[in-house]
């Protein structure tokens, strides 16, 4: 069973109420092989390979080389309304699991956030669903997150590469960084 488009456009208001500043990892995953999920209670990133562990360091392409996909991070809230249970909400194949509002203008590219002992930049490369999502989720899920008037609330997530290597846990807090 998924969620309706109602269903979801209904979600809207609680999404938005996303902390704008501080919020927290809510689960951390990384990605081995494709569609293969591992939920760790921590992890290491590092410029080089992202999220140590998952196949972003080995899959890149070479457009990607700068580290401009190496993490995506998606909204909890968006996923409570797409995916429902909290127990698949790793589907969505997403590192960070977060609670933070990460629209276009709350983090607009560049922005850096620290999380654990580790520091991430949104990067401009556009988070959108794929047919997997599509699958997993349904196709009124694919169409409310990648819907035009709402994509700059980015609810299909955002990518971020790593400017400073770190560990970060489940619970952690994420904050931007002034400036």
């Amino acid at each position: 069973m998924h969620a309706t488009l109602p269903d979801l456009h209904a979600a809207l208001d609680h999404i938005r109420l996303a902390p704008a500043d501080r919020g927290e990892i809510a689960i951390l995953c990384y990605r081995p092989a494709t569609d293969e999920r591992v939920l760790v209670k921590t992890a290491e990133l590092t410029p080089e390979h992202g999220m140590v562990g998952d196949r972003w360091s080995a899959t890149r392409k070479p457009k990607h080389a700068d580290g401009a996909t190496q993490l995506a991070l998606i909204s909890v809230r968006v996923l409570a309304a797409v995916a429902g249970p909290r127990d698949r909400w790793h589907l969505a194949g997403d590192q960070i699991l977060v609670d933070l509002d990460l629209s276009e203008n709350n983090l607009p590219v560049g922005t850096r956030l620290t999380l654990g002992d580790a520091e991430i930049e949104i990067t401009p490369e556009p988070h959108l669903g794929c047919s997997k999502f599509a699958a997993r989720f349904g196709h009124d899920a694919m169409r409310f997150v990648c819907a035009q008037d709402l994509r700059p609330l980015r609810l299909r997530g955002v990518y971020a590469r790593v400017v400073r290597a770190g560990h970060v846990k489940v619970g952690d807090r994420l904050e931007k960084r002034p400036g």
